[in-house]
């Protein structure tokens, strides 16, 4: 177009400018890469007279052929705006950090601004004001360059000490974005790098550091996408290669981050997954590697301290964790809270984490996010979303978008957000309290688009069934909003309220355990005994409505006061609507917390709680619950009983059967549809509340409402959700009234009175007719106003209670001052308090407004979130759950600590390993589910279990008898002795018996145990083929003397008939509670209530003891001494045999041909089937032929004992890879004294030997090598240490080089 020429508009005020110019028109025109150029230049030029002067220079390069060809491709890219003195143009790569390079000359066509010890802050020449002629030069330099080679004006170098050497680390377009890094800089390393002595550390420090934030922040590059997945997937494999994590293992995030090791920080990565929270560093040579168990956390903080400045701590039980430096702290902040919460929940009630199968897809691939990293934002938001508007939990968020609503009360539109999930829309607006709209999907009619208009843009109108119509307005994709809401209604039951014939299917959000749905009853058919009917006066209104049928009209001023109330709530229902589709305002606030009229507060009881959704989504399902629950005998239903009449006994509606009635009809039911919850105390206070103004129906959605949403885990077994809360009201006292929390934590007040205040809404501790208002502000605004009034009790009573001494005295002014919290507006009859009749003093205290504890509440405490209270929740439910694993540890030790032998302190840590391996099942698959193993209703004692492969693993770490390649064997055996049920699970008393034994236990009792792993059923038929036919032996040698039992116990019945009855008569109950008792009372077991041992099962015993021997030093004199006592029972054994048989032999087998003999020897020796077979045949050739044989010396033969009882650990009774190359093998040699006839005796399992535990007992007690081994005392402190460490160790790799991990990268 222009050629090469170059095109420049002239002034007269710019000569010096325009001489640059062509100073620069020449070097253009001597690139090789520049074809056409056009160059316009501007530049302010301050005059003395103060005339300015543009120039705009606009370059446009293109690359030549030759340089594509030489593959040096560059973008095409236009230059921004340079000026020296005034506004200049943003680059096209924004600031960033980038790879540390070498820079040599610091100052060459550079201005320092900024320095400090480590850091330099430098522009380029050319921007900026000032420069002169080589600054411009600069400046028109970097911009005729492309964009792959253009410079950033502003940059960052890294320098320590006088070192002349410099590194790059950030570089920059503006000054306000190369500020923000600097400030980082200052903020988060400065205070870390000045703790290092070696300049070359800080360097090496600082590199790595920056390294790390590049790699964090690719992972957010839209660009980079399929290279990030990539990382991703290495990072995962890297995480389990580094610490030994198995498949199951699933990683959520990973991040660039320091740890703090002592006063040094540590940069490296740190690794968030399901279970375990991980970090590795490999930093000047040292390698750090750091794994924390989710489930042992005690407490999550972020904090900013002057030695971590803005840092997560992460404490256990045992130490503390820092990390800081991360590039975005609050979203790994909240990640890490999120994965902590499910560990709680894991140890709260068993709930593993299980990854949502119906998560939709991203509308855009989001492949540097996992999909397990989605699945918690999108639980989070969930969570959020039903909070906010009180839905249920099965409800998911599908998306929500920025709109506006048009409100018909207030004549505008209200910016807010549209939240859009599977059955409802929602709108909140941008300003709290201003308006929030809930339209269930059953309740819409018609969704359609409406006219656009520049007043109105894109709206939308909903209709619904009773005739309300919601517009909404400024939607930004309003097709795809109209087509998934149309989707939704489809999937959306027409007339789900009208299918009261059909038997509703629970809602999703019921607990797992959920009954299932009773069988659909045929037309006119109905259940044999019928306990609940839409014809009992319950069913139809509440029981207050019911007493006060016949109580004369008042028409005093409560009365009008009451009928004001209702006609402005009728205003309101008129303004804002009325149902579930009325819109909620500071208004709707304003008339709850006036007093909701007692004919209407049943209704917004439901409404406010979301109970009317779910009670109008499951038709019927009340009454099929109370037919199933009714009738059956559980400890729910008995503590339900216990507890009916004290169930506001002073209230003349729960003084008859019809209240009790309708009570225990809905406790049942609730009990029944959540096993895992079942009865609490408390929960009869409430419920009978509930039933005064609702339906046994409302009343028992509320129920649910209450225990399953609003008041979470409150009413399980241990209360946890009270505690919680009582946790969170001492930090809000702390904060709120700091003199009077340290005075109440001396007194230890606070514990004692808000646990009651909480589970019961203060109910129990006000008069009913004020704590009921307290109610209808909970059921609006949450848990937040419970702990407004609390404070404002604790605000009211300050004086009093800064002047107690003790807890008694506090506890009576709180009290006193609560049953005094008077309701002077109530229609109804005074109802007496209890509380106040017991505690009510000589002069009564002055009586206290409830409106007017409300209104101070909110006046002075009303600043409370429900946000900041959810995060005050979560902090406290680390520690609570902690605490209360912590009580049950003690509780098991305090329970076992009688029946064991092992230190307090040895349980605790064993207990703490056991636990371990449980909740390790729970998230790395097991052949049983977590449920299986987890109990909450048993015994702390009782509750947690392990399988046979954790016990194994337990057994290698712990078991002092170590067995080589065996220890898996006698593993298995001892798994199957102590577990008495047979369910293939042991429970931590089991454990510790069997390892309490085998460290504590005498010489007899260890022996005892050895002897018993080799019995059934320790021994099963896969490891002994003769186990069944010993069992049968057994039963055969001892059936006589069972037989002469039994006919002398038969005559003695017979002969003495008569005396039998005669003695029953006489008999009376304590009798039989004495047997009773007798017979529970455990039977200590004795020598010789041990079975026989067959011929089988002895040779797994030498086997056992060969492989227990074989580590110890004393190796050789241990193995002599077992084989001589293995000989000795040998011979016991052929000896008992003998008179067993009374003296009588067998008939001699007919010898096998002598060509036959080499065969045998060959078969018998190499099979397994030979194990027995050698050493049986040494038996008989011990017993038949004591006379030497021919080849054998007389030396040899005055040591016959010696040689003969090596025999024991010769091929006849090991596996041929354990036999020492020095062992002696007798029976196996040519020419031997054992003839074939001697063989084919033995060639079967002699059924008829067996030996008993007294005789193997006296025999190893002739060897005193074998009493001290198993006198010697272990120490089980060691073995727990390296247990722990253990998973440590083999998380980590053996020798982790930079080049492997290099090798894992690629």
């Amino acid at each position: 177009m222009f050629g090469n020429k170059l095109v420049v508009e002239k002034r007269n005020e710019c000569k010096q400018v325009c001489r640059s110019v062509r100073t620069m028109t020449l070097i253009l025109k001597s690139l090789p890469a520049c074809t056409v150029i056009l160059v316009l230049w501007s530049e302010s030029v301050a005059s003395s007279s103060g005339s300015q002067l543009l120039l705009l220079l606009l370059l446009q390069a293109y690359v030549d052929k030759q340089r594509r060809q030489a593959g040096s491709l560059s973008t095409l890219a236009w230059s921004e705006l340079v000026c020296s003195g005034g506004k200049r143009g943003r680059l096209s790569a924004a600031v960033m950090w980038i790879t540390p390079e070498e820079v040599l000359l610091a100052n060459a066509l550079w201005v320092s601004e900024r320095a400090n010890p480590f850091f330099i802050l430098q522009r380029r020449k050319g921007h900026g004001k000032g420069g002169g002629i080589t600054g411009l030069l600069v400046g028109t330099l970097d911009v005729v360059l492309d964009s792959s080679a253009r410079v950033a004006p502003y940059r960052i170098l890294h320098q320590t000490g006088d070192s002349q050497l410099f590194w790059s680390i950030a570089c920059g377009s503006s000054r306000k974005e190369i500020t923000e890094h600097w400030e980082w800089l200052e903020t988060n390393l400065l205070q870390t790098l000045s703790i290092f002595d070696n300049d070359d550390d800080i360097t090496t420090f600082v590199k790595g550091k920056i390294q790390g934030i590049i790699a964090e922040e690719n992972k957010s590059r839209q660009a980079q996408e399929d290279e990030d997945c990539g990382k991703f997937r290495e990072a995962e494999l890297k995480m389990r290669k580094l610490f030994g994590m198995p498949e199951e293992e699933k990683l959520v995030n990973y991040y660039s981050c320091s740890y703090w090791k002592g006063r040094v920080p540590r940069q490296g990565w740190l690794y968030l997954s399901v279970n375990h929270l991980c970090f590795y560093s490999f930093l000047l040579g040292k390698e750090v590697t750091l794994v924390v168990q989710w489930t042992d956390v005690t407490q999550l903080d972020k904090n900013a301290t002057l030695v971590f400045p803005e840092s997560v701590r992460v404490s256990t039980r045992d130490t503390e964790h820092y990390f800081s430096m991360f590039l975005n702290i609050n979203d790994t902040f909240k990640l890490m809270e999120q994965l902590a919460n499910i560990a709680m929940r894991q140890l709260l009630d068993n709930e593993g984490f299980a990854a949502d199968r119906m998560l939709p897809k991203p509308c855009k691939t989001l492949k540097n996010v996992s999909a397990l990293k989605r699945d918690l934002d999108a639980r989070a938001k969930n969570e959020r979303y039903r909070a906010l508007f009180r839905l249920t939990q099965d409800e998911r968020l599908d998306g929500h978008t920025d709109c506006t609503l048009w409100t018909p009360f207030a004549k505008m539109h209200v910016v807010g957000q549209m939240f859009v999930s599977n059955n409802y829309i929602c709108f909140a607006s941008r300003e709290e309290d201003l308006c929030q709209l809930i339209i269930p999907l059953r309740e819409v009619s018609i969704v359609e688009k409406a006219d656009s208009s520049s007043v109105l843009p894109s709206p939308l109108s909903i209709s619904t069934k009773n005739k309300m119509t919601f517009l909404f307005a400024n939607l930004k994709d309003r097709d795809f909003l109209v087509q998934r809401i149309s989707d939704f209604l489809q999937r959306t039951p027409d007339r789900l309220c009208g299918l009261t014939g059909q038997s509703e299917t629970p809602s999703p959000s019921t607990p797992t355990s959920l009954p299932p749905t009773p069988p659909v009853l045929g037309t006119g058919e109905l259940p044999l005994v019928q306990h609940y009917s839409s014809s009992l006066p319950t069913a139809k209104q509440g029981l207050l409505s019911i007493y006060q049928k016949d109580q004369t009209e008042d028409l005093g001023p409560k009365a009008t006061k009451e009928k004001m109330k209702e006609e402005s709530w009728n205003i309101h229902f008129f303004e804002f609507g009325r149902g579930v589709c009325m819109y909620r305002t500071s208004k709707t606030r304003d008339l709850v917390l006036k007093g909701i009229p007692e004919s209407l507060r049943g209704e917004l009881w439901l409404l406010f709680s979301g109970a009317q959704n779910e009670m109008a989504t499951h038709p019927s399902y009340y009454a099929e619950l109370v037919e199933q629950a009714m009738g059956r005998c559980t400890l729910a239903t008995e503590e339900i009983e216990r507890d009916l009449h004290r169930s506001m006994p002073e209230h003349h509606a729960f003084q008859n059967e019809m209240g009790i009635a309708a009570l225990r009809r809905v406790l049942t039911a609730y009990a029944y549809r959540n096993p895992g919850i079942g009865y609490c105390q408390a929960m009869n206070i409430v419920t009978s509340v509930l039933l005064l103004y609702c339906t046994e129906e409302e009343a028992f959605w509320l129920l649910v409402a209450l225990c399953e949403r609003m008041l979470p885990d409150y009413y399980n077994t241990r209360v946890v959700g009270a505690l919680v809360d009582q946790g969170v009201f001492e930090e809000l006292t702390r904060e709120c009234l700091p003199l009077l929390y340290e005075h109440m934590q001396d007194l230890g007040v606070i514990s004692t009175i808000s646990l009651s205040w909480f589970l019961t809404l203060f109910l129990s501790v006000m008069p009913f007719d004020s704590a009921v208002l307290l109610v209808d502000c909970f059921f609006y605004e949450g848990i937040k106003v419970i702990f407004q009034v609390s404070l404002a009790v604790l605000h009211a009573n300050m004086e009093q209670l800064l002047a107690c001494t003790d807890e008694g005295e506090a506890m009576t002014i709180l009290g006193r001052y609560l049953d005094n919290v008077v309701n002077k507006q109530t229609v109804s009859a005074p109802i007496p308090h209890l509380h106040a009749l017991l505690t009510s003093g000589d002069e009564p205290p002055p009586e206290i407004d409830v409106f007017e504890l409300i209104k101070t509440s909110y006046e002075k405490f009303g600043s409370l979130r429900a946000d900041v209270i959810e995060q005050m929740r979560f902090k406290q439910r680390l520690k609570v759950i902690q605490c209360l694993e912590d009580t049950a540890k003690r509780s098991v030790v305090r329970a076992i600590m009688t029946e064991s032998a092992f230190a307090i302190e040895e349980l605790e840590e064993l207990y703490v390993l056991f636990k371990a391996k449980h909740i390790m099942s729970c998230y790395w698959g097991a052949s049983s589910t977590p449920a299986e193993r987890h109990d909450p209703s048993l015994p702390y004692l009782e509750q947690y279990r392990i399988d046979s492969g954790q016990f194994g693993q337990l057994f290698s770490a712990l078991s002092p008898w170590s067995c080589g390649m065996h220890t898996a064997t006698l593993s298995a055996r001892l798994f199957r002795l102590l577990d008495s049920n047979k369910d293939s699970l042991i429970n931590f008393k089991e454990f510790v018996t069997g390892l309490s034994g085998m460290y504590h236990g005498d010489m007899t009792e260890k022996l005892k145990l050895l002897y018993k792993l080799h019995l059934p059923p320790a021994l099963c038929p896969e490891e002994a083929e003769s186990a069944l036919e010993a069992t049968q032996f057994f039963t055969d040698d001892d059936t006589p003397q069972g037989d002469e039992v039994k006919e002398a116990k038969e005559a003695g019945e017979a002969g003495g008939d008569s005396e039998d009855k005669k003695e029953e008569k006489i008999k009376d109950y304590k009798y039989y509670l004495r047997m009773w008792a007798k017979e529970k009372e455990p039977k200590k077991e004795t020598i010789k209530d041990l079975p026989r041992m067959n011929q089988e099962q002895f040779i797994e015993l030498c086997k056992t003891l060969y492989n227990m021997f074989s580590e110890d030093p004393l190796e050789q004199e241990l193995y002599h001494a077992i084989a001589t006592v293995a000989s000795l029972l040998l011979r016991i054994g052929e000896v008992g045999k003998k008179f067993t048989n009374n003296g009588s032999k067998k008939p001699e087998l007919q010898p096998l041909p002598a060509e036959d003999v080499p065969q045998q020897e060959k078969e018998d020796s190499s099979g397994e089937g030979g194990q027995s077979l050698v050493s049986k045949a040494l038996a008989e050739a011990q017993l038949d032929n004591p006379t030497p044989p021919a080849n054998v010396s007389d030396e040899e033969a005055k040591d016959d004992t010696s040689i003969s009882s090596y025999s024991v650990v010769s091929a006849g009774s090991l596996q041929c890879e354990d036999i020492a190359d020095d062992t002696v093998l007798i029976g196996c040699g040519v020419g031997g004294a054992i003839g074939g006839n001697d063989f084919r005796r033995g060639s079967a399992p002699d059924a008829d030997w067996s030996i008993s535990f007294e005789q193997v007992l006296a025999s190893l007690l002739t060897e005193p090598a074998l009493v001290n081994y198993f006198e010697k005392k272990h120490d089980i402190k060691s073995k727990m240490a390296a247990c722990k460490a253990q998973r440590a160790v083999e998380r980590q790799i053996s020798s982790s080089s930079d080049h492997e991990l290099a090798q894992l990268s690629t």
